[in-house]
């Protein structure tokens, strides 16, 4: 949608719980997966007859599977904790973008098939039957759910939403009813290794053009190397890294990194993405065979180690699934974590003064950082509790001269999030993201006022496609976001190596 039809909702005079605006978002409808794309995943194409007992025999099997989500579904006492917590709850106003009512959309089914109380007397329950109605409900408002796990921070039970969002995703996937924009992507790496489907070929053209960008504008011949057998490090990093803006910067910034260290690296035409947007669709199977790739590359070439770029839920699922979902890895050199962020091993090397850094290559900036949510909350950096927020500052830090955080409330666990994850970066959804991106600009606007804020760094590119989308409808310049790696990039003094 062009800019002049859509406006962006207004800043609040306080960060108050907005009013509530019933059914505001329910005409807000992602484009469904065409058969196609659900049968490439070994799904149903569509809704067949019966799919209302297929969806609560797979809300049962996945009830079997994770009990977690079973003690989620019970144990909400409707305190209200989390009901302004939400970004789209914010941005939207719509009552059933808060949380509680999000969760409840599933819920409601829970209590009818799967309790007592449900089964004898579901009108004083709030229990519903399977319908379509209630299976609309759920594709409209799951897919207004990114899956931040912001309102879990603030809930007293522990109460994940993102599980119960991933939940009802997967049962409308194996029912037929599944969301295009995160199904093509799956079904794109499965065939060709990346999100975009960017065959080996075009791979290849990409980076020795970015090989010959680099030589023209520093007079350094960085190399990235595609399939290198025997290289140490085999970098996986997400597609939008080879050519979309800001992203390539850091990718950019990775390879001179890796370069002025003196150490091999490559990408892999076979498994060259790190995202994984199974995980959006909540399907485990999905994950692994994802996952799976990364393996099989890493052991035909021999590295010794692996390490991500820089993307958040990326980050979250080789952080706290890798190990499950591909491993073991025993065949890679065990001095080195497995997997390793981009930002960690920048961080080690600039501690041991592998790499010599000219902050005031970037004294034009005055830098603020944005947390992901999936690296902020489901994951870790380093040896230490809070490594996730304290070493992309630090390494930040160490490539700007001005630097300044924002509201303490709205980063570190409490970050809100960009408004365009969890598989919602697409542009049906754009009026969705505008208004979900509210409280981070409001953040944002008021470190550009009380500190004179230049540029929001981040290290997820979900974060800045969404960011550099979405910034004009608030009056910011869309070249505002930049990549962490691009203010190493720019800092890194290329030469004789340390």
């Amino acid at each position: 949608m062009a800019k002049d039809k859509l406006e962006a909702p207004a800043y609040r005079e306080f960060p108050s719980p907005p009013p509530l605006r019933e059914g505001a978002m329910s005409h807000m409808h992602t484009f469904i997966a065409k058969p196609a794309h659900q049968e490439d995943l070994d799904w149903p194409g569509e809704l067949e007859d019966g799919w209302e007992q297929r969806a609560v025999d797979k809300l049962g099997d996945l009830l079997k599977k994770n009990k977690a989500l079973r003690v989620y579904l019970d144990s909400c006492v409707k305190c209200g904790a989390c009901t302004d917590k939400c970004h789209y709850y914010i941005g939207t106003q719509d009552p059933k973008n808060m949380p509680v009512a999000r969760q409840d959309l599933l819920r409601s089914v829970y209590r009818r098939y799967f309790t007592i109380s449900g089964k004898l007397v579901p009108g004083l329950v709030g229990a519903r039957d399977m319908t379509k109605d209630v299976l609309d409900e759920w594709y409209n408002y799951y897919h207004q759910c990114t899956e931040c796990r912001r309102c879990s921070v603030f809930c007293p039970y522990g109460i994940d939403t993102a599980e119960i969002t991933m939940a009802a995703r997967d049962i409308m996937n194996h029912i037929g009813l599944g969301q295009k924009y995160s199904n093509e992507i799956i079904g794109k790496v499965h065939k060709i290794g990346n999100n975009l489907g960017l065959p080996g070929p075009a791979l290849v053209d990409t980076m020795e053009g970015l090989e010959e960008d680099v030589l023209d504008e520093t007079g350094v011949d960085v190399k990235f190397p595609v399939d290198v057998h025997g290289a140490d490090v085999l970098l996986v990093t997400p597609s939008a890294d080879f050519f979309a803006e800001p992203p390539v910067d850091g990718l950019i910034g990775y390879g001179k990194v890796f370069h002025q260290a003196g150490i091999s690296w490559t990408v892999s035409s076979y498994a060259s993405e790190a995202a994984n947007f199974a995980l959006f669709a909540g399907s485990t199977e999905q994950m692994h065979k994802i996952a799976r790739r990364i393996r099989k590359v890493a052991q035909e070439f021999g590295v010794k180690r692996i390490i991500f770029g820089e993307c958040g839920h990326a980050w979250r699922v080789a952080y706290s699934f890798l190990n499950t979902l591909a491993g073991p890895f025993d065949f890679l050199d065990p001095k080195y974590p497995v997997p390793q962020h981009i930002l960690e091993f920048t961080y080690d090397l600039i501690n041991r003064g592998a790499l010599k850094l000219d902050p005031s290559a970037n004294d034009d900036k005055v830098v603020t950082f944005h947390d992901s949510c999936n690296v902020a909350r489901a994951s870790r950096m380093g040896t230490r509790p809070g490594g996730q927020f304290n070493i992309p500052r630090e390494v930040i830090k160490a490539a700007v001269n001005n630097y300044v955080d924002m509201n303490p409330e709205t980063i570190h666990e409490k970050t809100f999030c960009c408004g365009g994850g969890g598989g919602l970066l697409t542009d049906d959804l754009m009026e969705l993201r505008v208004k979900g991106a509210l409280p981070r600009m409001e953040a944002l606007q008021e470190v550009v006022d009380s500190h004179g804020v230049t540029h929001i760094a981040a290290i997820c590119a979900i974060c800045k496609t969404q960011f550099a989308k979405v910034l004009p409808y608030y009056d910011f310049g869309m070249d505002m976001i930049i990549s962490a790696h691009q203010l190493v990039g720019d800092a890194i003094q290329l030469g004789e190596k340390e």
